[in-house]
């Protein structure tokens, strides 16, 4: 049988995750419903989506399979009041609010069905990494239909809610730094006289391709490292370069202090 599966907000993390289940094959367009109170959004994703069904109202959202919660984190009051006391005992709510607790959601929305996810951009191109954790209500059958979900835009794996915060530091916020990695060595490219879009495309490229060898390998990124950097060589110059500047230190706090910022946004205010 097909999902019926209705997001609340269109966006662009809604868009990703219901194009990568309909390339899935899990839901066709005319499954899908959405809600956003802003037209443009909801117009943006029935353009990418097609067959998508907008609707007028949260409520009218409330009996669908899966229920796919993707406003901000502030917003979630607004957009849960009026789905009290009518999403239907089966619906699996799905929710990707950064630092919204499950014991939080369950409250704003007197439901026991919840997962949470912390999914990434990457998402959009279908390598998202995303992690989940369910809440009790939650059975076997609606863990199995989350990680297909997740899985259909990319990696997904299941843990404690309590890593979900430094899963936000680490793959969450990951984009941004991975992002200013790019940036800076496509400016190094550039100070030593490369011409800007092959000095990009060399940088993207690059941390595609090894980020790919790690995965595919399975070896240590240590190892991998050794491998480049021959005794008295250009690699073991540059790497010392990076450590005499604490681009290592640096990346561990960027994670910390995102995981302490997702910890700040999950407290009651």
């Amino acid at each position: 049988m097909p999902l019926t599966i209705g997001f609340v907000g269109a966006g662009q993390m809604a868009t990703a995750l219901a194009l990568g289940l309909v390339k899935a094959g899990l839901a066709k367009g005319s499954d899908i419903l959405a809600y956003d109170p802003y037209p443009a959004a909801l117009a943006g994703f029935q353009a990418k989506i097609e067959g998508a069904q907008g609707v007028d109202g949260v409520e009218k959202l409330a009996s669908v399979d899966v229920l796919v919660l993707a406003v901000k984190p502030q917003q979630l009051a607004a957009a849960a009041a009026p789905l009290v006391g009518k999403i239907a005992p089966q619906t699996l709510v799905v929710s990707v609010l950064a630092g919204a607790t499950l014991a939080t959601l369950s409250k704003a929305l007197g439901h026991a069905k919840i997962i949470r996810v912390m999914p990434n951009t990457p998402a959009l191109v279908s390598a998202g990494a995303s992690a989940f954790a369910a809440s009790e209500g939650a059975t076997p059958k609606d863990l199995e239909l989350a990680q297909q979900l997740l899985s259909s835009v990319g990696f997904a794996a299941k843990v404690e809610e309590k890593h979900l915060d430094a899963v936000t530091g680490l793959s969450g916020s990951g984009p941004a730094y991975a992002c200013l990695i790019i940036e800076a060595l496509a400016d190094g490219g550039v100070k030593m006289g490369l011409p800007r879009d092959l000095a990009l495309k060399l940088a993207a490229q690059t941390l595609l391709g090894t980020a790919k060898m790690v995965l595919d390998s399975g070896e240590h990124p240590g190892v991998l490292k050794d491998r480049v950097a021959s005794p008295g060589g250009t690699t073991i110059a540059g790497l010392a370069t990076l450590e005499d500047r604490g681009v290592r230190g640096a990346l561990i706090a960027a994670v910390e202090s995102a995981t302490r910022r997702s910890m700040e946004l999950g407290k009651p205010s």
